[in-house]
C-alpha cells in the first residue's frame, strides 16, 4: 500500500474498532498477531491508531476485511460521481422497474435527512453507460437498501447489486414489499414497507442509518451538517435532538454548531437551542473532547 492508502485503513479501522469495549479490542489486536497494552489514557481510537500504525501491510488488509471495510475499494472510493448529493450519506436503492415511483419519492424524502439515494431510472443519464454507472455507485455507495417486491430475485441485476455490496462489507438492509428476504440477505435486518409511504420508509432507514456501527460516524458528520443549515425554528430542535443522541464526537462538531447559533437565525431564535449547543459543547469538553 502507498502511504496515502495506509493511513486511509489505518484511520478506518482505528474508527471502527474503536467503538468496541477495550477487551473487545485487546483480544481482535491479539488475534490479528498485533501490539496491545494495558496501559492507556487516551481515548479508544486513538489507542487502535496506534497499536497498529506500524502493522504490515498484510495484517492492516486482514484486520480492515474484519470490521468491514474493504481495502479493494481505496481507489474506487476516491471517483466522486456527480450523482451523489455532498456531505450526505450514499445508499444504493436495488429495486424493480415497477416501482420506480415509490423510489422516486423516497428518494426525494430521504434528502431532508441528509441521506442521497440512487435510483438508475433517475440519476443515470441517457448518454452514459448505464451499467459503468451502476457500478460506480455500488462501489462508492456507504450502504444499500433493497425494495423486496415480489419476483424481485428474478431480475437479472438485484441479487448481483446486493452481492457487489455484501462483497464490499457495506451495510444491506431490506424492504418487505411482498417478498421475504432470501439467501445471504436473510441474515440482515428488514422493514416492513406493507402500507408505509415513502416518509415512513425514510424516516425509519434514517433512524437505523445513525444508530448503525458502520454509518453512524458519516451519519454524525451529515447530522452536524444538517443542523447548520436548518431553515426554520422547528428544523433547528428538531436536529438539535438528532445532535444529542450523536454517540461518537470530533472536537470540531463543538465549534460548527457553536458558530451555528451565532451565524444562523433560525437556530439562535429557536427557543432553548442556544442553551442546549452549550450543554451539550461542554458535555463533550467534560470528557476531553
Amino acid at each position: 500500500m502507498t502511504p496515502s492508502e495506509r493511513i486511509k485503513v489505518i484511520t478506518e479501522i482505528s474508527q471502527r474498532l474503536g467503538t468496541e469495549k477495550y477487551s473487545v479490542i485487546d483480544l481482535t489486536l491479539k488475534q490479528f498477531g498485533l501490539p496491545w497494552t494495558n496501559e492507556w489514557t487516551g481515548t479508544s481510537e486513538e489507542y487502535v491508531l496506534s497499536m497498529i500504525e506500524k502493522a504490515p501491510d498484510r495484517s492492516l488488509t486482514d484486520l480492515a476485511e474484519h470490521v468491514g471495510y474493504s481495502v479493494h475499494s481505496l481507489k474506487e472510493s476516491s471517483i466522486e460521481p456527480v450523482f451523489w448529493r455532498k456531505g450526505m450519506l450514499r445508499v444504493f436503492l436495488s429495486h424493480l422497474a415497477l416501482q420506480k415511483t415509490f423510489a422516486a419519492e423516497l428518494q426525494d424524502t430521504l434528502l431532508k435527512y441528509g441521506i442521497s439515494l440512487f435510483v438508475a431510472h433517475n440519476d443515470i443519464h441517457p448518454t452514459d453507460e448505464w451499467q459503468d454507472q451502476i457500478e460506480i455507485a455500488l462501489a462508492t455507495c456507504d450502504a444499500l437498501v433493497a425494495l423486496l417486491h415480489t419476483d424481485f430475485h428474478q431480475s437479472n441485476w438485484t441479487d448481483q447489486e446486493i452481492g457487489f455490496a455484501m462483497g464490499r462489507g457495506v451495510p444491506t438492509f431490506a424492504i418487505r414489499l411482498g417478498q421475504d428476504p432470501y439467501g445471504f440477505i436473510g441474515r440482515f435486518q428488514a422493514f416492513n414497507g406493507i402500507s408505509k409511504t415513502a416518509e415512513d420508509m425514510a424516516k425509519e432507514l434514517f433512524d437505523v442509518y445513525r444508530t448503525n456501527k458502520q454509518t453512524q460516524e458519516i451519519m454524525a458528520d451529515v447530522l452536524v451538517g444538517l443542523f447548520e443549515d436548518s431553515g426554520s425554528f422547528a428544523e433547528a430542535k428538531t436536529r438539535m435532538g438528532y445532535l444529542e443522541e450523536i454517540e461518537h464526537w470530533k472536537a470540531s462538531y463543538s465549534s460548527r454548531i457553536a458558530s451555528a447559533v451565532e451565524f444562523n437565525s433560525q437556530i439562535s431564535g429557536s427557543w432553548g437551542v442556544g442553551s442546549r449547543v452549550s450543554s451539550l459543547v461542554k458535555k463533550w469538553q467534560d470528557k476531553g473532547i
